[in-house]
């Protein structure tokens, strides 16, 4: 009793009775969690019955749930003209003592971002997803911004941009999302874009790259390289170092390769060994619209192997990612096989819905 008592878990008449210096808040997503005021922590535990708990059902009539500029919490009751960072639902929590999951299971093909993210905050982060309008870069800005993040969706095409965030307004009309002009067949764009970013004077916590073409035709960029090359892997080359001090004053960040596993059919060696910058923007002649994509993938994960052995040890690191084979997304839409083949795949794949 006297380790309890000095520790501040002193018996009381309740197990359900916080220590004092803690206080009981919830998440957007409803989750209970413990703030320890004495040592500045929190947890997702009750500190006393070890129980982990989430609220039962929606606000009350009339209330309403806002976010500080601080990025917490908390609650306005309209009917009495009062606020409080306390949760009205506080009152009806229910024990969540699931068993713990496997990664397997947690992360199998039929998770959902929405259900990675359940019960976490990202209120007061900034996240950039390239290639956001669409497909998987939608499904992740969507997720990431109802979770509470900054969403900035770089797209090339202004007006599905556009359209990109009113979509995701419509699930929360408080979502911090926005769209910015990105065209990554453009190193002029790319750095028009980074400058444009850094005059928000905001901080950058997540950049996921995540454009890309596929099976696109020969042609040549404004910049005069191979536009599969250019959009795949050198565009966001040229927009993780114009943003490389960004991240660096912001960890700890990360920044997400989106890359393939078909990186693994493809070679961009000579004979000898050495790298040849020839299969990397091939001429016309040369151009295999599968092997161009397959090299650009590769180049997405030996930059972010080198750039996660550079920065890592700032505060950022890299990941590249395999997002699935065959997921069904416009990427198909440049060649008419491709999109014959993902039809057809399409009952046995997974679905962006």
């Amino acid at each position: 009793m006297a380790a309890l008592k000095y520790a501040g878990l002193e018996d009381t008449d309740s197990e359900e009775e916080l220590p004092p210096g803690w206080e009981e808040r919830t998440t957007r997503d409803g989750w209970v969690y413990y703030a320890n005021h004495l040592e500045e922590k929190t947890q997702w535990e009750h500190p006393k019955s070890g129980k982990r708990k989430r609220v039962a059902g929606g606000l009350p009539y009339g209330w309403e749930q806002e976010t500080d500029e601080n990025g917490q919490v908390y609650f306005v009751d309209h009917i009495n003209k009062r606020t409080t960072y306390l949760d009205p639902r506080l009152a009806f929590t229910v024990e969540d003592n699931p068993v713990k999951p496997t990664a397997r299971q947690k992360y199998d093909g039929n998770s959902t971002a929405m259900e990675i993210l359940q019960g976490r905050d990202l209120s007061g982060k900034v996240v950039i997803i390239t290639g956001a309008n669409s497909g998987i870069g939608f499904e992740t800005a969507k997720s990431l911004a109802l979770h509470g993040a900054h969403v900035i969706l770089a797209c090339r095409n202004t007006t599905r941009g556009s359209d990109a965030v009113q979509r995701i307004l419509v699930e929360w009309h408080k979502a911090k999302v926005e769209a910015m002009t990105l065209d990554l067949a453009s190193l002029r764009s790319v750095q028009h874009f980074a400058e444009a970013f850094k005059s928000k004077n905001l901080p950058l916590h997540i950049l996921i790259c995540n454009a890309a073409v596929f099976g696109a035709p020969w042609r040549l960029t404004e910049d005069e390289l191979e536009s599969t090359f250019q959009v795949n892997h050198l565009g966001h080359f040229y927009l993780v170092q114009l943003l490389e001090d960004v991240l660096r004053q912001s960890s700890p960040a990360r920044v997400v390769v989106v890359s393939s596993e078909s990186h693994r059919f493809t070679e961009i060696k000579d004979s000898s060994g050495k790298l040849d910058f020839s299969l990397l923007s091939p001429s016309k002649k040369d151009y295999w619209a599968m092997l161009a994509y397959n090299r650009s993938k590769l180049c997405n994960i030996l930059f972010s192997n080198e750039l996660n052995r550079r920065l890592s040890p700032h505060g950022v690191t890299s990941n590249a990612v395999h997002p699935g084979n065959m997921i069904y997304s416009s990427i198909h839409r440049n060649w008419w096989v491709y999109t014959l083949l993902f039809t057809l795949a399409r009952p046995f794949t997974k679905s962006m819905i």
